[in-house]
Protein backbone atom coordinates (compact mmCIF):
# COMPACT_ATOMS: atom_id res chain seq x y z
CA UNK A 1 0.00 0.00 0.00
CA UNK A 2 1.61 3.46 -0.90
CA UNK A 3 0.82 6.50 1.02
CA UNK A 4 -2.05 7.85 -0.71
CA UNK A 5 -3.41 4.48 -0.43
CA UNK A 6 -3.64 1.13 -1.55
CA UNK A 7 -1.81 0.26 -5.26
CA UNK A 8 -3.70 -0.51 -7.96
CA UNK A 9 -5.55 -4.52 -7.64
CA UNK A 10 -4.46 -4.67 -4.35
CA UNK A 11 -6.97 -6.24 -2.04
CA UNK A 12 -7.62 -6.16 1.68
CA UNK A 13 -9.10 -10.24 2.37
CA UNK A 14 -10.74 -11.34 5.35
CA UNK A 15 -11.23 -14.44 7.14
CA UNK A 16 -14.29 -14.75 9.86
CA UNK A 17 -12.80 -16.52 12.95
CA UNK A 18 -13.55 -19.23 14.51
CA UNK A 19 -15.33 -20.64 11.61
CA UNK A 20 -14.20 -24.00 10.34
CA UNK A 21 -10.59 -24.26 11.62
CA UNK A 22 -8.48 -27.60 9.56
CA UNK A 23 -5.63 -29.11 11.40
CA UNK A 24 -2.72 -27.65 9.50
CA UNK A 25 -1.15 -30.88 7.37
CA UNK A 26 2.61 -30.41 6.90
CA UNK A 27 3.89 -32.14 3.91
CA UNK A 28 6.04 -34.92 4.79
CA UNK A 29 9.90 -33.62 5.84
CA UNK A 30 8.91 -30.36 6.98
CA UNK A 31 7.96 -28.99 10.29
CA UNK A 32 6.58 -25.79 11.25
CA UNK A 33 8.33 -23.70 14.66
CA UNK A 34 7.98 -20.34 15.99
CA UNK A 35 10.82 -17.52 15.12
CA UNK A 36 13.63 -17.51 17.27
CA UNK A 37 16.07 -14.87 16.90
CA UNK A 38 18.65 -16.53 15.10
CA UNK A 39 16.32 -17.44 12.53
CA UNK A 40 16.13 -13.38 11.34
CA UNK A 41 18.49 -13.75 8.22
CA UNK A 42 17.00 -16.41 6.81
CA UNK A 43 13.87 -15.14 6.98
CA UNK A 44 15.09 -12.02 5.69
CA UNK A 45 16.71 -14.06 2.63
CA UNK A 46 13.03 -16.10 2.14
CA UNK A 47 11.01 -12.24 1.70
CA UNK A 48 13.76 -10.90 0.27
CA UNK A 49 13.38 -13.98 -2.47
CA UNK A 50 9.80 -13.94 -2.79
CA UNK A 51 8.93 -10.61 -2.60
CA UNK A 52 10.89 -8.99 -5.27
CA UNK A 53 9.61 -5.57 -4.79
CA UNK A 54 12.67 -4.26 -2.63
CA UNK A 55 10.56 -2.67 -0.27
CA UNK A 56 11.91 -4.30 3.08
CA UNK A 57 15.38 -3.03 1.91
CA UNK A 58 18.97 -4.67 3.43
CA UNK A 59 18.96 -6.64 6.58
CA UNK A 60 20.81 -3.87 8.60
CA UNK A 61 17.21 -1.90 8.07
CA UNK A 62 14.90 -4.78 8.25
CA UNK A 63 15.49 -6.20 11.24
CA UNK A 64 15.61 -3.24 13.53
CA UNK A 65 12.28 -1.77 11.62
CA UNK A 66 10.46 -5.79 11.96
CA UNK A 67 11.48 -6.46 15.48
CA UNK A 68 10.70 -3.00 16.96
CA UNK A 69 7.04 -2.52 15.44
CA UNK A 70 4.85 -2.56 18.22
CA UNK A 71 2.95 -5.00 16.59
CA UNK A 72 5.79 -7.77 16.49
CA UNK A 73 5.61 -10.84 18.42
CA UNK A 74 7.74 -13.80 17.84
CA UNK A 75 5.27 -16.00 19.02
CA UNK A 76 3.30 -14.86 16.03
CA UNK A 77 6.10 -15.74 13.07
CA UNK A 78 5.31 -19.47 11.80
CA UNK A 79 8.50 -20.66 10.29
CA UNK A 80 8.94 -24.33 8.34
CA UNK A 81 12.02 -25.90 7.78
CA UNK A 82 12.86 -29.55 6.43
CA UNK A 83 15.41 -31.65 7.54
CA UNK A 84 18.54 -29.74 6.53
CA UNK A 85 16.88 -26.47 8.51
CA UNK A 86 16.29 -25.21 5.39
CA UNK A 87 13.26 -22.20 5.40
CA UNK A 88 10.91 -23.30 3.03
CA UNK A 89 8.07 -21.18 3.81
CA UNK A 90 7.03 -18.50 6.61
CA UNK A 91 4.12 -17.25 8.02
CA UNK A 92 4.93 -13.10 9.67
CA UNK A 93 1.74 -11.95 11.44
CA UNK A 94 1.19 -8.61 13.74
CA UNK A 95 -0.54 -8.93 16.93
CA UNK A 96 -4.05 -7.57 15.42
CA UNK A 97 -4.18 -10.07 13.29
CA UNK A 98 -2.88 -9.29 10.56
CA UNK A 99 -0.96 -11.50 7.99
CA UNK A 100 1.72 -8.93 7.00
CA UNK A 101 3.93 -11.53 4.78
CA UNK A 102 3.40 -15.26 3.78
CA UNK A 103 6.06 -16.91 1.69
CA UNK A 104 7.07 -20.02 0.31
CA UNK A 105 10.42 -20.73 -1.11
CA UNK A 106 10.17 -21.09 -4.67
CA UNK A 107 11.84 -25.11 -4.56
CA UNK A 108 8.84 -25.94 -2.04
CA UNK A 109 5.88 -25.15 -3.87
CA UNK A 110 3.10 -27.40 -4.42
CA UNK A 111 3.27 -28.90 -1.38
CA UNK A 112 0.54 -27.58 0.49
CA UNK A 113 2.91 -25.16 2.76
CA UNK A 114 1.03 -21.86 2.23
CA UNK A 115 -2.41 -23.56 3.47
CA UNK A 116 -0.99 -25.53 6.31
CA UNK A 117 0.36 -22.06 7.37
CA UNK A 118 -2.57 -20.47 6.69
CA UNK A 119 -4.96 -22.95 8.90
CA UNK A 120 -2.16 -22.70 11.57
CA UNK A 121 -2.40 -18.94 11.61
CA UNK A 122 -6.13 -18.79 11.72
CA UNK A 123 -6.39 -21.47 14.87
CA UNK A 124 -3.54 -19.08 16.41
CA UNK A 125 -6.12 -15.68 16.19
CA UNK A 126 -8.96 -18.26 16.86
CA UNK A 127 -7.51 -18.78 20.33
CA UNK A 128 -6.33 -15.49 20.87
CA UNK A 129 -9.86 -14.47 20.55
CA UNK A 130 -9.79 -12.48 17.58
CA UNK A 131 -12.90 -11.93 15.35
CA UNK A 132 -10.55 -12.38 12.05
CA UNK A 133 -7.29 -12.38 10.25
CA UNK A 134 -7.35 -9.95 7.53
CA UNK A 135 -4.19 -9.05 4.77
CA UNK A 136 -3.18 -7.25 1.82
CA UNK A 137 -2.61 -9.52 -1.54
CA UNK A 138 -2.80 -8.52 -5.03
CA UNK A 139 -5.63 -9.61 -7.18
CA UNK A 140 -3.02 -9.42 -10.56
CA UNK A 141 0.50 -10.22 -9.54
CA UNK A 142 -0.16 -13.11 -6.75
CA UNK A 143 -3.44 -14.69 -8.50
CA UNK A 144 -2.66 -18.13 -7.16
CA UNK A 145 -2.57 -16.91 -3.68
CA UNK A 146 -5.56 -15.12 -4.25
CA UNK A 147 -6.89 -18.22 -5.03
CA UNK A 148 -6.06 -20.45 -1.96
CA UNK A 149 -7.35 -17.17 -0.11
CA UNK A 150 -10.65 -17.61 -1.10
CA UNK A 151 -10.45 -21.09 -1.06
CA UNK A 152 -10.39 -20.90 2.39
CA UNK A 153 -13.22 -18.34 2.41
CA UNK A 154 -11.09 -14.93 2.93
CA UNK A 155 -13.18 -12.25 1.20
CA UNK A 156 -12.43 -8.80 -0.04
CA UNK A 157 -13.10 -5.83 3.10
CA UNK A 158 -12.65 -2.56 2.95
CA UNK A 159 -9.20 -1.16 3.43
CA UNK A 160 -10.30 0.33 6.54
CA UNK A 161 -11.27 -2.90 8.03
Amino acid sequence: MTASGPAENDVRLRRLLPGELKTPRWPHGLAMRTFEAADAPALHALLGLVFDDGMDGPFEQWWPRISGDAEFDPDLCFLVFDGGDRLAGAALCWTSAFLKDLAVHPDFRGQGIAEALLWHVFATFAARGASHVDLKTNLIGNAGAVRLYRRLDMVEVDWAG
